[in-house]
């Protein structure tokens, strides 16, 4: 069953908060980070992307890098811009996207839950993305990103935080500039923490991560790391738990996560269209972007004109791997005609996550920049529990979940 725990989370004064709040480190490059951070000593990107305050060029898997971040975070400490929960806490974490809320359990989550398969995995990590993460926690002495977790509704925890928030005022309430609203309340009652505890001990067998096995991987190994180094001596270290926002997966909703190709492989236009034509139902759609609106559709475009592709019976299996259509266009498409084999290594592919929208396929190979592109029916949260309880990962960016929480919001000390 899933061990959570409540903790003296670090963060904004109240009239701070919309200033500290950053998107996810690994969604936004280093220059977009240094834009939004323009003008605002508060923003947490001053600490997840601190490469922003350091000569152009930094590596950003420096030392320097790290440094800075943890220079940045004991400034934004000392200033007062963030202060640490006197007493240990669970936070309740809503977000409104479009008028979809979905609100989550911000605590800390078993570290031995992860390395033991109580909290899911459904993709594989890459050590040097681990690496950086490894270092950057090490060297802030926090986890600053946090690890967005799923699990099957359980009624009486949904009536818990429903309640609360009826009963209780926030500590935080903004909407950010993306038009996204985040609200936070903090339950640090005994009776509260309690309950709370025993129904994840209780109700909850397992966890699913829907985004973070970055960050999630990252703060296994620095546990190992300190484990051999014989620095951890109580079960209560930080350093065994980690930063989760855990939600009930009736209230999420997965956006599609698209391909884009920098050219056909040695192929015309022309016989790449035939060769299609064995695995696909297809039809030419026009100029105009159109979403596929079922599962097993996809749409492509090039030279300008998008298509209409429905993967044929006998193209897939029934299997959870081999149903999803992320699978289907990797072995029809990306591999057997476009001869991308590893899409996590292959520098000839990338992808786009669907808040981006397929206007933004367009804008990469109109450009010249890309040669094709694939928009994708989103997965379903099921199909992504299916795979993880089978113990069998997705193909790279299978999935994009929206809204994104707010790194700067809820950090935690280890």
């Amino acid at each position: 069953m899933a061990i959570i725990k409540p903790f003296n989370g670090l963060r904004p004064a109240a009239d701070l908060a919309a200033k500290v709040a950053a998107r996810p480190y690994d969604v936004l490059s280093s220059e977009e980070a240094k834009a939004a951070a323009s003008g605002n000593p508060y923003s947490y990107y001053h600490v997840s992307k601190s490469e922003i305050d350091l000569p152009e060029g930094t590596d950003t898997h420096s030392q320097p890098v790290y440094d800075k971040a943890a220079e940045n975070l004991h400034r934004m400490v000392q200033e007062g811009t963030l202060f640490l929960e006197p007493q240990a806490a669970y936070y309740i974490y809503k977000l409104v996207m479009n008028g979809r809320s979905q609100t989550g359990l911000v605590c800390v989550s078993s570290i031995s839950d992860y390395d033991n398969g109580i909290i899911k995995k459904h993709e594989f990590t890459r050590p040097d993305k681990e690496l950086d993460r490894i270092n950057h926690i090490k060297t802030t002495k926090a986890q600053t990103g946090n690890v967005f977790l799923a699990y099957n509704d359980v009624p009486e925890i949904n009536a818990l935080v429903d309640h609360w928030q009826e009963h209780n005022q926030p500590v935080y309430d903004f909407t950010a500039d993306d038009g996204i609203q985040h609200t936070v309340w903090v339950i640090n009652t005994p009776a509260a923490i309690q309950e709370i505890t025993t129904l994840f001990a209780e109700k909850v067998p397992c966890t699913y991560i829907a985004d973070g096995h970055h960050r999630a991987a990252s703060a296994s190994l620095v546990r190992a790391g300190f484990e051999k180094e014989g620095k951890i001596t109580s079960v209560d270290n930080p350093v065994n738990y980690f930063l989760t926002t855990i939600f009930p997966a009736s209230q999420l909703a997965i956006l599609d996560y698209n391909r884009v190709v920098k050219d056909l492989n040695g192929l015309s236009k022309e016989a790449l269209l035939s060769q299609l034509d064995y695995d696909f139902t297809m039809e030419e759609i026009g100029h105009l972007p159109q979403q596929p609106s079922m599962l097993h559709e996809f749409s492509m475009y090039l030279d300008g004109k998008w298509y209409r592709l429905v993967a044929k019976e006998g193209t897939y299996t029934t299997d959870p791997i081999g149903i999803l259509d992320v699978t289907i266009l990797s072995n029809n498409v990306l591999d057997k005609l476009l001869g991308i084999k590893d899409q996590r290594t292959d520098k000839r592919i990338d992808f786009v996550g669907g808040i981006r929208g397929l206007e933004e396929l367009v804008k990469r190979v109109d450009s010249g920049e890309m040669k094709i592109a694939f928009a994708l029916y989103p997965v379903t949260i099921q199909q992504l529990f299916d795979i993880a309880d089978s113990g069998n990962v997705m193909p790279p960016k299978s999935t994009w979940f929206e809204p994104k929480l707010r790194d700067g919001l809820i950090t935690h000390i280890i």
